[in-house]
């Protein structure tokens, strides 16, 4: 059986827990949970037990995440971690280049060579902030034509929320197994180790890297209590373990490095766990679109699938936004997204079919970015087509775009501001918008 054939497999039927937050608990092996404490003298099973922090201990309740493991080894029990290449992956703070203010856009990224696994192929577009800090976020792309084979990754910098566009994958965690096809997101948490196997030849999607507060769903404000992302569709996973002996290699992703050592035993070998620091997968066709049904187009914020606060209410450190399939029926109303300049910026991506505001050019596995304050918004193409559109109901669900909009501007790496395949005549598809005015 093929590697492929094995994760798909592997992924048939998987069983899930839902909601946002949840304190879950979930056992591979009757019994191996303990009961009425977190850290008995002596764990079931013959386990260690294990506490796996995302935030400080003193964080407020409703903030504080964590969860407890009880495993075959002690995550203590390993080699000292030696310094490894960073490849095409880059970690902020961003100086290779200046933060440029003008529109880029890029087509998706080239194929890979033959044997690219999934940390392998990723590639860092941009990002903000400081890892050290824990503030900011950087924007990576993947392309991949071979699973993770006795390899682990885990990323002390940040969370990790994975969008494919081409391909499905298999997550193996620690915490158990999630599969992601394009169309859903996963979120994997910051310290969480979990390996990457194809479902398919290939594989290509983005990646967010959040340093700074976890992701929450954004409160819903006068929209009530339902609606955007429902926290009952986010799925978690039910414990999965590996009872395996032998060399694996663990990647650490630490302060913008990778560091590697090589374990005598899988690391993803917890046999149970319990509590709310945990991996997600999310539908995004569930995604329960807020919009008009009198005039204007609703600002983007409308569409936020998960925000990452900030210390400032209502400024995110990155929100993850979503278009979605949904209806228009604006009345008088100019219905594509509308010329705009914003304070944050914003990196949008496609995963498949056409953006209602680009007639050409922006393409699944591309991107674009738009960085605080540069001027965008339709083409021409889509401006006079939507300007003389005759305004009946119009069901938009040809296509599926997403964003990660962040409050600070967002430092393109040296590899993508040269890049083969960044577009260099972007500003062109605004040509053509000319003088209307007629006193």
């Amino acid at each position: 059986m093929s590697g492929i054939e094995q994760a798909r497999k592997a992924a048939e039927n998987l069983g899930h827990m839902s909601g946002f937050g949840n304190e879950h608990s979930s056992e591979a092996v009757p019994g191996a949970l303990p009961h009425g404490r977190n850290s008995p003298q002596r764990a079931p099973l013959g386990l260690y037990a294990e506490q796996l922090s995302g935030s400080a201990f003193t964080e407020p309740r409703a903030r504080n995440r964590r969860s407890w493991l009880y495993r075959i080894r002690p995550s203590a029990a390993h080699p000292a971690f030696v310094r490894v290449d960073n490849g095409t992956l880059r970690t902020g703070p961003f100086t290779e280049t200046a933060p440029d203010p003008n529109r880029l856009r890029w087509d998706p990224l080239p194929d890979p060579a033959p044997g690219t696994d999934f940390l392998a192929g990723l590639w860092t577009l941009g990002g903000n902030g400081d890892a050290t800090q824990r503030t900011g976020m950087a924007v990576h792309l993947y392309s991949a034509n071979a699973s993770m084979t006795d390899r682990v990754f885990g990323d002390s910098d940040g969370e990790l929320l994975i969008v494919p566009e081409r391909g499905g994958l298999l997550l193996r965690t620690e915490l158990g197994l999630l599969r992601a096809e394009p169309g859903h997101v996963a979120l994997i948490p910051r310290g969480v180790r979990f390996r990457v196997e194809l479902l398919d030849t290939t594989a290509r999607g983005y990646v967010c890297e959040n340093y700074g507060q976890p992701f929450v769903l954004p409160d819903l404000g006068p929209i009530g209590a339902n609606g955007l992302a429902n926290a009952r569709d986010f799925l978690a996973p039910v414990a999965a373990f590996e009872d395996r002996e032998g060399p694996v290699e663990v990647v650490n992703k630490f302060c913008g490095n990778l560091w590697s050592a090589t374990y005598d035993h899988s690391p993803l070998d917890v046999v149970a766990w319990h509590g709310n620091h945990t991996p997600y997968v999310y539908d995004l066709r569930r995604f329960n679109v807020m919009g008009t049904i009198s005039y204007d187009h609703p600002d983007p914020s409308i569409f936020t699938v998960l925000t990452s606060p900030s210390d400032t209410p209502g400024l995110a450190g990155v929100d993850f936004v979503v278009f979605a399939p949904r209806w228009l029926v604006g009345e008088d109303t100019f219905r594509p997204p509308y010329f705009h300049r914003n304070v944050m910026s914003e990196y949008m991506g496609l995963i498949e079919g056409a953006y209602d505001a680009k007639a050409g050019g922006f393409v699944p596995g591309g991107g674009s970015l738009h960085n605080m304050m540069s001027a965008h918004g339709p083409d021409r193409e889509t401006f006079d087509r939507a300007s003389a559109a005759e305004l009946v109901p119009q069901r938009i669900d040809d296509g599926l775009a997403f964003m990660f909009e962040t409050r600070w501007p967002v430092t393109a790496t040296a590899q993508a501001a040269g890049a083969d395949h960044l577009q260099r005549g972007y500003d062109d598809v605004w040509q053509g918008l000319s003088r209307n005015f007629r006193p």
